[in-house]
């Protein structure tokens, strides 16, 4: 049974709540009928929000972060669509939004951001694809959102992709942070980032399996993590999670492992916000819209009225 087949049995039935802003694109609609359908989701098509008879007590939700904003500003934002259903899942009335099939990620993440927030010390919001092999599955990051990040910003991803990989797989993340040198093969200040990032990292959730700067063949390869190594490592030669050091790595991997060898690629998916929120690309099909809705639900946790 494959990642997706595991996280529909995991969220049929419950009757979990997520908020489509997009109603008026076609696949929304297409995507929400199959999800009621196949119990796997009770969708919310957000439509009209500014006629919501709970717009007033949206406005107080976005007050209460942001006090300083004006009940008219506060109001006029919950009319928004992708406000309003990132304020429903604020509120508690939804448990995921998922948006982008006709919005760009910028917006969606300034949606997310101004209503839902950042995970507990997460400063920087980011992305993973779930890549489908036939001897293994793997969590890429981050392959959408973050250009060029930081140390901070890269210790930020590796830890959401292992709590993302946790929740999902229900298994321990053993994380690598890639590069283009393994141990100090290499000196440069694009591997210094990476490893100055573990050490981040690992001050942060010290008992996590996390390891770097690794390439890629010594992440995945056990006899090539013997060679190369001198110290033994819990994530050299068996990670299950790879971060990469910017978005032009993250980006031409994925798409290479999808079209050269065959891997299914799931996402991008949204990770490190309080609650869960996704992206979707606006090429996406009807049954990624789907596939994605269903990932997400699976890390959710029944939300509680605000």
């Amino acid at each position: 049974m494959d990642i997706l087949d595991r996280c529909r049995e995991r969220i049929r039935g419950r009757g979990l709540r997520v908020a489509l802003p997009e109603v008026a694109d076609e696949r929304i609609v297409a995507a929400a009928q199959r999800l009621r359908e196949e119990e796997l989701a009770a969708p919310i098509l957000v439509d009209n929000p500014s006629k919501s008879a709970r717009l007033a007590e949206y406005a107080n939700v976005y007050r209460r972060t942001r006090p300083d904003a004006s009940d008219a500003v506060a109001r006029r934002l919950a009319a928004k669509p992708l406000f309003h259903a990132g304020l429903m899942v604020a509120a508690g009335d939804a448990d995921a939004m998922v948006a982008g099939a006709a919005n760009p990620t910028a917006r969606v993440i300034e949606a997310g951001l101004m209503t839902i927030g950042l995970d507990a010390g997460i400063r920087t919001p980011s992305s993973y694809f779930i890549i489908g092999l036939p001897q293994r599955t793997l969590l890429y990051a981050d392959c959408a959102v973050n250009a060029d990040p930081s140390s901070e910003a890269l210790a930020d991803i590796a830890l959401a992709s292992a709590d993302s990989y946790r929740r999902l797989f229900e298994d321990t993340p053993r994380v690598a942070l890639l590069s283009f040198s393994t141990k100090g093969s290499a000196a440069h200040a694009h591997v210094a980032k990476v490893v100055r990032a573990l050490e981040l990292a690992k001050a942060r959730e010290p008992a996590l399996a996390i390891d770097g700067e690794l390439q890629a063949d010594t992440a995945l390869s056990p006899a090539v993590a013997a060679k190369k190594l001198k110290v033994a490592s819990d994530v050299a030669g068996r990670a299950n999670v790879l971060v990469f050091p910017d978005l032009d790595a993250g980006n031409i991997a994925y798409k290479l492992t999808q079209l050269l060898a065959g891997a299914k690629a799931i996402g991008p998916v949204l990770q490190g916000f309080a609650r869960p929120i996704s992206d979707l690309s606006r090429g996406a099909s009807i049954d990624d819209i789907v596939a994605t809705t269903v990932l997400l639900l699976a890390t959710a946790q029944r939300a509680a009225p605000a």
